[in-house]
């Protein structure tokens, strides 16, 4: 059985056919997924060595490249062999796995994006959280950003896409409020989503989660799936700024930290101030389905001297 590469420790990339330590990767500088945010991304996650939902990311990654008019010389089994297999390399149970369709280089001179040849990119590394361990227990501190979200008219979000200033500005202003997330608005009154993740409102019992100018989450969907199993009504539609100051409770989902409460809004605790009962339970239950198999895609034959928790023993 192969034995672990200790570079490999801090996650493994594969590029231009070939798989390698995550430091150790690079695209060229003129790339079009560069210098013109010209691409396209999905990310999965691994949990206790297992990728959750791996197909319906690759499913979605697809759609995104015919979106934009870009094509792989990879079908979808095959990228899903190069995503096992940069974590299989890497040694991670736990872990954050990206794969990224780039424009590619032009021919000197031209500006037309038909004449690049597109590249594939993917990469494995540590699980990443919005939240950390306090936050994801005690809750998160959100403000109503003032910063308006980038119109479906002008890009549908629900490719997901690098034009991050919108909600990288929104980051910042989360800070300088002494928070640690801002929640975008359209310009009209609704809530869209933030920086990596959508949000959901509790009143009544009833969820609800903003229907337009917002990315459609893999964690969204899986939050409306399990709903219907645990006979929760689940709403998706336009959601106001006013309804979300006045909710019972609020989460995020990402797939960088499942279901995450927010217990501070603007400054002022949401219902209890503490973690809800419906919040409460879509975590608990997120993570224990993923753990016992659900929707899962196992990864095999880890080199034999890696170690539970991903790093790597002599």
């Amino acid at each position: 059985m192969q034995l672990f590469d200790p570079r490999n420790k801090d996650g493994v990339a594969y590029t231009d056919g070939a798989y390698m330590p995550v430091g150790q990767a690079s695209i060229p500088l003129l790339d079009r997924g560069f210098v013109r945010s010209d691409a396209t991304y999905d990310v999965a996650h691994v949990w206790k060595g297992s990728f959750f939902r791996l197909d319906d990311h690759i499913e979605r990654f697809f759609a995104s490249m015919h979106a934009l008019r870009m094509t792989l010389p990879h079908s979808h089994e095959e990228i899903a062999a190069i995503l096992i297999e940069c974590v299989r390399l890497s040694g991670l149970r736990d872990a954050y796995v990206q794969m990224t369709c780039t424009r590619g280089v032009p021919p000197p001179g031209s500006r037309d994006p038909r004449e690049c040849c597109n590249r594939f990119y993917a990469f494995a590394t540590p699980f990443v959280w919005i939240a950390n361990e306090t936050q994801r227990r005690q809750g998160l501190s959100m403000v109503l950003s003032s910063v308006t979200r980038i119109p479906p008219e002008s890009l549908d979000p629900r490719i997901k896409n690098f034009h991050w200033l919108d909600l990288t500005m929104g980051i910042f202003e989360a800070y300088d409020r002494q928070a640690t997330v801002a929640l975008l608005h359209d310009g009209h009154g609704n809530v869209t989503e933030g920086a990596g993740f959508n949000v959901f409102v509790v009143k009544n019992g009833v969820l609800a989660s903003p229907v337009r100018g917002v990315f459609e989450g893999m964690t969204r969907r899986t939050v409306s799936e399990l709903c219907v199993l645990l006979n929760i009504p689940c709403e998706w539609r336009l959601v106001t700024v006013l309804e979300v100051m006045n909710a019972d409770e609020i989460f995020l989902t990402s797939t960088a930290g499942g279901v995450m409460p927010v217990c501070v809004l603007d400054g002022r605790p949401v219902g209890t101030g503490k973690p809800g009962p419906i919040t409460s339970l879509l975590m608990a239950e997120y993570w224990r389905r993923q753990e016992q198999g659900w929707l899962g895609t196992p990864v095999t034959n880890y080199p034999i001297n890696a170690t539970e928790n991903g790093t790597w023993s002599s």
